[in-house]
């Protein structure tokens, strides 16, 4: 069975540049964190997860059809320093350089594209990985699709499949949007249903097995949780909606242009050369030198590294 894995740009961008020192920069003071951690996350990945395709999933940065229908939508998050933007494009050049595919669409989110993606590789006999930390990806796990969280720079992957799902939050993948309808998600500056929490949530859903289906049974329901359903009917099942991902879209990749099959690594090793990332070029070169290398890729990096270095490069050991 082949092997398509997808990837949630945006969270390997923020998850590296918030675990990587920004000290880390190129001898002529370029800062590179981000693009080292996402370029150190990309090769570990390709060790672990032997993807037969591969497409990274990114944001817009506009509003979607979700922000239309809610203007607070993902309100009040913290504001992202500039010297995280200032390295997305040297990430998109990384992605582009090895070649892989990326996308994203105006009017739906990366989660909506991991959604699209996971069911057309699904249906198409494909495994599926999504490498994601975000709960929204957990309604799309299936018994040939996993979500993958990354740890330690992707050499401790979490992978959470629907019996891991069901054991770590009390509901299935197929409850996780009326989970989330019931006890909101603060990350998305959704409210869900005020004093209902997450255990609270789980075991409704055990009962009666959708939100509708709580809404349904309502009058079964006794007390003060009842009395907060009612209260905050609305807000429940909008919450439900704006966490529901969607997949009635073109794809803007055609799957068939994600295989992974004859990569030549040239443009990669020098872009690594470029950014003096020597160490992660050796990797790339060990990975490409596998047996799963030698049928995906054709190596044309240097043989000789050069010596120069990142300042602080050699920091970055678990990357």
């Amino acid at each position: 069975m082949k092997h398509l894995v997808l990837v949630d740009g945006h969270h390997l961008m923020y998850r590296a540049f918030y675990a990587i020192p920004a000290t880390l920069k190129t001898s002529k003071g370029e800062q590179t964190n981000a693009v080292y951690g996402v370029a150190s996350m990309l090769i570990s990945l390709l060790k672990a997860e032997e993807p037969d395709s591969l497409v990274f999933c990114f944001d817009a940065g506009e509003e979607t059809f979700r922000h239309q229908e809610n203007a607070t939508y993902k309100e009040g998050r913290a504001e992202t320093p500039d010297e995280f933007y200032a390295q997305i494009p040297r990430i998109i050049n990384l992605i582009e350089s090895f070649p892989i595919k990326h996308c994203s669409e105006a009017r739906y989110e990366a989660d909506d594209l991991l959604c699209a993606y996971a069911k057309a590789g699904e249906q198409a006999g494909m495994r599926v990985t999504i490498v994601t930390g975000d709960r929204d990806a957990f309604q799309l796990a299936t018994d040939n699709v996993r979500v993958a969280i990354p740890h330690k720079g992707y050499q401790a992957p979490e992978y959470l499949d629907p019996q891991a799902i069901l054991a770590k939050y009390g509901v299935r993948p197929d409850q996780i949007a009326s989970y989330k309808g019931l006890c909101g998600d603060a990350s998305d500056n959704l409210p869900g249903v005020k004093g209902i929490g997450p255990k609270g949530a789980a075991k409704l859903l055990q009962q009666y097995g959708t939100l509708q289906g709580i809404y349904d049974h309502l009058d079964e329901i006794t007390g003060s949780t009842k009395d907060k359903l009612a209260a905050d009917r609305e807000s429940a099942f909008f919450c439900e909606r704006m966490a529901t991902l969607v997949s009635d879209f073109p794809l803007p990749v055609p799957l068939a242009d994600a295989e992974l099959k004859g990569i030549q690594t040239g443009k990669a090793s020098a872009f690594l050369r470029e950014l003096e990332f020597n160490s992660l070029g050796k990797r790339l070169q060990s990975v490409c030198e596998s047996p799963y290398g030698k049928a995906h890729f054709v190596w044309e990096g240097e043989t000789t590294v050069s010596k120069k270095k990142a300042v602080g490069e050699g920091q970055m050991a678990l990357f």
